[in-house]
């Protein structure tokens, strides 16, 4: 398939696929199939284009198709609820009186039917210059971080530590962070990156210095991202990218972690003025 405007169409063969198997065990990976999307980074798309994530389509799809038997049928609501994954009647009645306002006999009283809609994000109205670039492999040294991205800043000050303490400067050739996981997807506390410095001279490198890792940044084609402003703005430059600018494009995404490069320093520019290449793998 073509990429150039084909992510909405695969968008809305997933929704059309938990449609009709509403009542499966809908995984992941299975759905990255049905989208013809690279499974490392397909739910981020999904995220941006619709502005929900898939277990919350999941549900919400459930819970129409629910709705519809409530209309439709004469089956008992708990039976209709154990249909649709739901352990008991309360967390069903929990459940739909959230997403539909109503509890599910009331709105069997009602014998009222919608449409199911797509929801799409509104996304953001930032834009961002994107160039597509064949970078070479980087060797980084690395300390391995755990737990939710906003808190990588301590194994930043560890690398630091490290190549300050061990006069390592003269390797400094750039700090990068590599993000293995989909937030989305994944438990904050269960995340995995890494932060690092790119090496000037891999070889000539110490090794087996305690907690750093020498790894590799594969080469490849990118999409380059430059971002300028705080890092707390970073996610709507990922959101404006995987939501606007990826569906519009002809490039299709690689298995391989986000990358982030750091150009300047915070410590020698103003918020504002920091500069980040976000390096998203593309073939």
């Amino acid at each position: 398939m073509d990429a150039k405007n084909g992510y909405e169409e695969r968008i809305l063969r997933v929704i059309a696929y938990i449609h009709d198997n509403a009542d499966a065990d809908l995984s992941l990976d299975t759905l990255a199939d049905i989208a013809c999307m690279s499974r490392f980074h397909w739910h981020r798309v999904f995220r941006a284009m619709t502005g929900e994530t898939i277990a919350e389509a999941v549900r919400r799809i459930r819970l129409h198709k629910a709705s519809l038997q409530l209309v439709t049928t004469d089956d008992p609501v708990h039976r209709i609820a154990s249909r649709f994954g739901y352990p008991n009647l309360a967390s069903f009645t929990r459940a739909f009186a959230a997403e539909k306002g109503v509890t599910p006999g009331a709105f069997r009283k009602r014998r009222e039917t919608r449409r199911l809609q797509l929801i799409k994000s509104r996304g953001t109205d930032n834009m961002f210059p994107v160039k597509i670039k064949a970078l070479p492999e980087l060797t980084i040294a690395a300390v391995a971080h755990k737990g939710p991205y906003a808190q990588i800043g301590a194994a930043f000050e560890h690398v630091v530590r490290i190549f300050v303490g061990r006069h390592l400067l003269d390797q400094w050739a750039g700090m990068v962070s590599l993000y293995h996981d989909d937030p989305d997807t994944v438990p904050a506390g269960e995340l995995k990156s890494h932060a690092g410095v790119v090496l000037a001279r891999p070889g000539d490198f110490p090794r087996g210095i305690a907690g750093l890792e020498i790894m590799p940044v594969a080469a490849g084609g990118c999409a380059v991202l430059e971002h300028k402003g705080p890092y707390l703005t970073l996610p709507d430059a990922y959101r404006w990218f995987f939501g606007t600018w990826l569906p519009q494009s002809d490039v299709e995404l690689r298995d391989s972690p986000l990358v982030e490069f750091y150009v300047n320093n915070p410590r020698d520019v103003a918020p504002d003025e920091l500069r980040t290449d976000i390096r998203i793998p593309i073939l």
